[in-house]
């Protein structure tokens, strides 16, 4: 199949992106800086230069490709619309990467007990309400003549099989505990997300691939886990001391507002049993507490 990925050389985009290269799809990235063009072609995806934001780009490869995954960024919907665009009426694969803090409360690091599944969601908070806008949008498309299906990712752990080697959450923890020789959760860290491997999530994007559904919503987990725990394992893995609580306003002036509150201080729970009974998908691992402990510095 000819592919075109965005985020080509991101974290998502990128493991999916040289997996498919490697099982011998003809794969071409999106990439916004020229210099990283090299990177792209050791794992033999072919380099396209340009941005979300390059319209005429983006429907000129939705156009050559047999398939569109669309891995770059949950929130740009110009990027979609052309997407969707290029694509219309083709009867085309389009996975488009959402995310699952869709569902996060912004508790300030509290545990809540509500647990989701694609069929029985929330509704969007006014900060999240653009970001499910966009779902709707490629999961409409099916009337469009486009397969066209939405995978909600949730906390990924593991190491990246391309380009990006990190995923968001943990690596912050990580990074922020390396600077400072602590390691910090917000607030008393009770708060809970589900949590799924890099490699499974692209043993997912490939079943999305062959299967072709249209208009599916998928949540993509196996296992969840409170941040305490999380921040444990790592302190754990770095031979730091006891993780301790940062309260939420320290922790928004250390990473901002969007990541302090949802990607690391709210509860993200979601149960996701579609695409285990539609595509087959069984994922293999089920602990990001062991694989901190054992792989997180490999």
């Amino acid at each position: 199949m000819n592919i075109f990925v965005t985020g080509a050389s991101g974290f998502i985009g990128g493991s999916v992106a040289a997996k498919l290269a490697r099982s011998g799809h003809t794969v071409r990235g999106l990439e916004r800086r020229a210099e990283r063009a090299q990177e792209l072609q050791k794992f033999g995806i072919e380099p396209v230069i340009g941005t979300l934001d390059d319209r005429a780009r983006l429907i000129e490869q939705a156009r050559w490709a047999d398939a569109v995954i669309n891995a770059a960024d949950s929130d740009h919907r110009g990027a979609v619309e052309a997407l969707l665009d290029g694509l219309e009426g083709s009867g085309k694969v389009l996975i488009h990467t959402s995310g699952s803090s869709i569902v996060g409360d912004a508790s300030g690091g509290v545990l809540s007990n509500d647990v989701y599944s694609e069929d029985h969601l929330p509704e969007p908070t006014a900060d999240k309400a653009p970001r499910v806008a966009i779902d709707r949008l490629v999961l409409a498309a099916k009337d469009r003549g486009i397969a066209s299906t939405v995978l909600c990712n949730t906390l990924i752990y593991g190491h990246g099989l391309g380009v990006g080697r990190d995923s968001v959450q943990l690596p912050r923890l990580v990074a922020q505990a390396r600077k400072s020789g602590v390691v910090r959760y917000v607030g008393p860290g009770t708060n809970v997300w589900s949590n799924v491997h890099i490699e499974d999530v692209v043993d997912l994007y490939l079943r999305v691939l062959e299967k072709k559904p249209r208009g599916a919503f998928y949540f993509v987990e196996n296992g969840e886990a409170s941040f305490q725990d999380m921040a444990r394992a790592i302190a754990k893995a770095l031979n730091l001391g006891e993780a301790q609580s940062w309260p939420l306003a320290n922790a928004i002036e250390e990473w901002g507002y969007e990541h302090a509150s949802y990607a690391l201080g709210s509860n993200s729970r979601v149960r996701g049993q579609r695409a285990r009974a539609e595509l087959g998908w069984a994922p293999k691992h089920d602990s990001v507490i062991r694989w901190i402990e054992r792989e997180l510095v490999t």
